[in-house]
């Protein structure tokens, strides 16, 4: 956690500011673990306020009062770090035994991939390893790089709340203006630890975790982010109205709030959660402006003619029985016009085989066979076809470093459409016959 990140924290229960503890044993276990003497990076330890204790678990703040956090901390304070680390993981639901999970925080597991199975082995893994391709995921990074070339919403910090394993955070990093002083610009919240955990170690290293619980007050300073991205899950919160006030309260006057993929309760949903309709999102957000868009015209938008329009916004009445809507809440009207996509990308990790393809090696070729995890996922997420193709032959050899120029010709539409992906480091091998 870097110390930066104080400025901004705030208890969710009293709201007052909140502070390194000085503690002797979690001090010594700090210095020890991060060979860091500069004081700028908070790797295990306390934070306090008028009311309330948290863990910084692996640089990682739980700001959640429960039984569990508090074990956690006293385990810390015990100068146990691993102990408490290994017992909020392993609390997590994961069924791996603690010595795997040992093994998992001594960095004895090389991918993503492979730590995903130790700590989610349900559907919701699988949807966090294939989400980099996945049609939601597809349509939300189209709309924020859209957002981001009008620069002001991402010029101060901003907010992937209930970000999970950080796909979308690590897209925003990649926006955000930086101010080279090392600090992070971007801000990945989310109520289960495991999943920032991922998220530090693999996914999006460069954000900054903060582990809350989106039914209460959020744990940060009025006006903080200059955007607040909330996708899929607004549903699965039963404090709608406290969470959309908390969301415009950290937006301020003057920052975005964008919400891709809400569940409408006008349309079937896979896992819909506590659905509202679409009039209701909308009156949540009136502060801001909120403007409703069709998830079906933007996808269409996106893959068919490169471009994100939010000057097409749309009534309650037109979304109809529309599965889901995307709103976005500002009050510039500068954000409402046609975006351009751009036509070419850029790489913040290394170029990878997506991991729904299978690869077999026939010589110097390599032919791909498009293989969804289960019938489940394929109901769900089989749109993917409309830009994955179900079979292709690249004339390369994938196993080693995947650059345009081992590719030839064809590496910027195997780019576009998500046969190759930019992934962090390390996120997954490749899938082999």
């Amino acid at each position: 956690m870097h110390a930066s990140l104080l400025e901004i924290l705030r208890c969710p229960y009293c709201g007052s500011s909140l502070l390194v503890v000085e503690n002797y044993a979690v001090v010594a276990n700090d210095a020890r673990a991060r060979g860091d003497e500069s004081g700028n990076d908070v790797q295990w330890g306390v934070l306090g306020c008028e009311c309330c204790a948290y863990p910084v678990l692996d640089g990682v703040p739980i700001l959640i009062a429960d039984d569990a956090t508090r074990h956690a901390m006293h385990t810390l304070e015990a100068g146990r770090p691993e102990d408490a680390l290994v017992a909020v993981l392993g609390g997590s639901g994961s069924a791996a035994p603690p010595e795997r999970l040992r093994g998992l925080v001594r960095g004895e597991v090389a991918t993503y991939q492979e730590a995903l199975s130790l700590l989610c082995g349900d559907a919701e893994g699988t949807w966090f390893l294939h989400h980099f391709s996945d049609p939601t995921y597809v349509a939300a990074e189209a709309l924020l790089r859209a957002i981001a070339q009008d620069r002001w919403p991402v010029r101060g910090r901003t907010l992937d709340l209930c970000g999970g394993a950080g796909h979308l955070a690590r897209v925003l990093d990649a926006l955000s203006e930086r101010d080279g002083g090392g600090s992070p610009d971007t801000v990945l919240a989310d109520l289960h630890y495991w999943k920032l955990w991922l998220a530090r170690r693999f996914t999006a290293r460069e954000v900054a975790p903060v582990c809350c619980d989106a039914n209460h007050p959020l744990p940060f300073a009025e006006d903080a982010f200059s955007l607040v991205l909330l996708l899929d899950a607004f549903p699965y919160v039963w404090h709608k109205r406290l969470l959309a006030d908390e969301m415009t309260r950290l937006a301020g006057d003057d920052g975005v709030v964008v919400m891709p993929h809400l569940h409408s309760a006008s349309g079937e949903n896979f896992s819909a959660g506590d659905t509202l309709t679409p009039a209701a999102y909308q009156r949540l957000f009136t502060r801001l402006g909120a403007r409703l868009f069709s998830d079906e015209r933007m996808l269409d938008d996106v893959l068919e003619r490169r471009v994100v329009d939010l000057s097409r916004d749309v009534t309650p009445e037109e979304l109809g029985d529309e599965a889901s809507l995307t709103l976005v809440a500002a009050r510039s009207s500068e954000l409402y016009r046609r975006h351009e996509l751009p036509t070419t990308r850029g790489v913040d990790g290394e170029v990878a085989v997506n991991p729904l393809y299978r690869v077999e090696r026939r010589g110097g070729s390599s032919i791909l066979t498009l293989e969804f995890p289960s019938p489940e996922y394929e109901a769900e997420f089989g749109d993917c076809r409309r830009y994955m193709p179900d079979r292709v032959t690249i004339e390369a050899d994938l196993t080693g470093r995947i650059t345009p120029e081992r590719i030839g010709p064809s590496y910027d539409e195997l780019r576009e459409r998500r046969v190759l992906i930019d992934a962090p480091v390390g996120y997954t091998p490749v899938r082999s016959a």
